[in-house]
């Protein structure tokens, strides 16, 4: 007689021929092709789920593996229920509660997609901001700058250094222009906050040496490497442990007021839920904790009970 794999091989064998010529009759039909831990799987279970699309030989393939791991799961699951058979009544309870909670979840998130919006403006975003700036602590310093690198022979240094310090647009033009036609790298950060650490990679540092002294001026200085200068300026500096700056909390904001209105559009669908139950009668509360409903004492509560 042939083993459980053997069989498997054979109705493979069959469903490989579907792909050249019609089935017979018997594997046509919904017939039993495996039975394990008290279950079984029909020819129509396998066959529904081969992809379409496949060859015959690949579709034989992905059934004899569909049928070893429907064998294996099923002994496996008989197995489990022998040993834990005491704590079915948990298990049972588990996945009830799991359903449960998942039906509720489906529930919420469909109010939620119906109601919710998901604009928010810039007020609304600055206003939140203001009201808890104080839960939001920079962890780290971040500096705003621009940092220039240039050749170490470049005979306009000087020049440079003037154009990049000076505070006439026409000037900043100037600097840019020549950045641009001798092929200056430069790194502008003076539009966002960047952290100081970051900003130092750009310059030609050890990560041994402390470089806090930097940041007291808001002039051009100046690093050199064996083969380049680099001209930097930091405008601005935040410290650790003050306030993270509006601009980079833009998305955690609006994800903070995206769930509060979230968690509101589940708060008043529970109330209407409530309440509508309540005036059909679908809800009754009883005893102690009718009164508890109606703010009254239990009969029996005792003042000390109270306190």
């Amino acid at each position: 007689m042939m083993n459980w794999r053997a069989k498997i091989a054979v109705a493979a064998g069959v469903l490989l021929l579907a792909g050249c010529r019609e089935l017979p009759r018997y594997f046509a039909s919904d017939t039993t092709i495996a039975r394990a831990g008290g279950k079984e799987l029909r020819m129509g279970d396998v066959r529904s789920v081969v992809p379409q699309g496949l060859s015959g030989e690949d579709s034989a393939a992905f059934m004899k593996r569909y049928v070893d791991r429907w064998i294996i799961k099923q002994l496996k699951l008989e197995e489990a229920e022998t040993i834990f058979s005491s704590s079915a009544g948990d298990i049972d309870r588990m996945v009830e509660e799991y359903r449960q909670a998942l039906l509720i979840r489906e529930l919420d998130q469909h109010y939620v997609d119906r109601s919710i919006d998901t604009l928010f403006t810039d007020d609304e975003i600055a206003a939140y901001y203001n009201a808890h700036k104080a839960d939001f602590k920079l962890d780290r310093t971040i500096v705003k700058g621009r940092i220039v690198q240039f050749g170490a022979g470049y005979r306009q240094a000087a020049k440079l250094k003037t154009l990049m310090a000076s505070k006439s647009e026409a000037q900043q033009q100037d600097f840019r222009d020549i950045c641009e036609k001798s092929n200056f790298p430069v790194s502008d950060f003076r539009e966002h906050w960047i952290d100081f650490s970051e900003f130092l990679s750009y310059l030609p540092t050890l990560r041994s040496q402390n470089y806090d002294p930097v940041l007291a001026s808001t002039a051009v200085q100046e690093m050199r490497d064996s083969y380049s200068r680099y001209y930097f300026q930091i405008e601005a500096v935040m410290r650790e442990g003050e306030p993270i700056p509006l601009e980079r909390l833009r998305g955690t904001i609006r994800r903070i007021l995206f769930n509060q209105r979230k968690g509101e559009i589940i708060r008043l669908h529970e109330e209407e839920l409530l309440r509508r139950a309540e005036e059909e009668g679908d809800v009754k509360l009883f005893g102690a904790m009718q009164e508890l409903r109606t703010g009254e004492m239990p009969a029996g509560t005792t003042n000390e009970a109270k306190r």
